[in-house]
């Protein structure tokens, strides 16, 4: 099954608000509708976010306006606007042209997620392994297969996974909802746990390596991935577990020097006062609602991309 693909001159895409009780596909042929599904995160996660931003620009086609609506849908992943600007230089070549280029941008998002797989799983010594995430990082956030839980995928093939354990991540529960939704498909062994109780775990010497995914990466090293990402890379250097980033190339912004300089996305307070139409806090309780948090690059054990591996704690 693919996240997100082109389908008879539309986008159609998993709706992950659905999930996990039902998988419910959307077709879109207009760029509002996108950008509705990006902001509501119907579609979520950096890779498949690239291919979204390619693939609104065939929508717009020559709409400037939609185009630069598009890509400011989501300011703190880069990977959409990157995905917008590459079909979107095309845009004097034709329509067509701009489709092959977004088309070329989703299959180079599979190929890219397998390569990624193959390179943190054996960057990874050992088996039996007992693998800690955050938030989902698997096909659905790209288009297939995915970064950090595709190197889960990876050593679950090759009979080297022991275990995952996946933060429930809140306040969206992406971790409960979707994480566990894809290990259960893929038929790997996982527990699900409370956001708070995985530094802790890291401390008790359960765990062998934390894998996440990217949203940005900076210059340096700086990492911006969903919010508690930071909480794990503090108790991982704490237990001397490895803690990897696995992205795509695309997720490395170069007009980006550090993490100080990544816009974080604040969203809406309803996130945390409310959960699935229940209010959980009282009327007018104020809130902060950081989408992301920033890791510091001298936290970092490696950064694994479909071309390299990268070690800035070493810089």
């Amino acid at each position: 099954m693919r996240t997100i693909d082109w389908v008879d001159g539309a986008v159609e895409l998993v709706d992950q608000t659905r999930l996990p009780g039902e998988c419910v596909m959307l077709r879109l042929r207009g760029v509002d509708e996108l950008i509705e599904a990006i902001q509501r995160l119907a579609v979520r996660g950096a890779p498949a976010l690239g291919v979204a931003g390619a693939l609104g620009v065939v929508l717009a086609g020559d709409d400037r306006d939609a185009i630069a609506r598009l890509r400011a849908a989501r300011p703190t992943a880069v990977n959409l606007a990157w995905g917008v600007d590459q079909a979107a230089a095309h845009l004097g070549e034709g329509p067509q042209a701009v489709l092959r280029v977004a088309l070329r941008i989703r299959d180079d998002d599979i190929a890219a997620c397998l390569a990624m797989g193959e390179r943190g799983a054996d960057l990874l010594e050992g088996d039996g392994l007992r693998i800690m995430t955050v938030c989902n990082t698997g096909g659905l956030a790209a288009v297939e297969r995915g970064t950090a839980l595709g190197v889960a995928q990876t050593l679950h093939e090759r009979g080297r996974l022991a275990e995952v354990l996946a933060l429930e991540t809140r306040p969206l529960l992406q971790g409960a909802r979707l994480t566990t939704w894809e290990l259960a498909r893929m038929g790997a062994p996982h527990r699900l746990i409370a956001d708070s109780a995985g530094p802790y775990l890291l401390s008790r010497g359960g765990v062998d390596a934390v894998l996440i995914g990217a949203d940005r990466i900076a210059v340096n090293g700086d990492t911006a991935n969903k919010i508690g990402s930071y909480a794990l890379a503090l108790g991982a250097q704490r237990a001397g577990v490895p803690f990897i980033v696995v992205a795509p190339e695309s997720t490395i912004d170069p007009a980006t020097p550090s993490g100080e300089h990544i816009e974080i996305e604040d969203r809406a307070p309803g996130e945390v006062t409310t959960f699935a139409g229940i209010r959980v806090a009282p009327e007018g309780t104020q809130v902060a609602n950081p989408a992301f948090d920033v890791t510091p690059h001298e936290l970092i054990t490696a950064i694994v991309t479909e071309r390299r591996v990268i070690r800035p704690s070493a810089k």
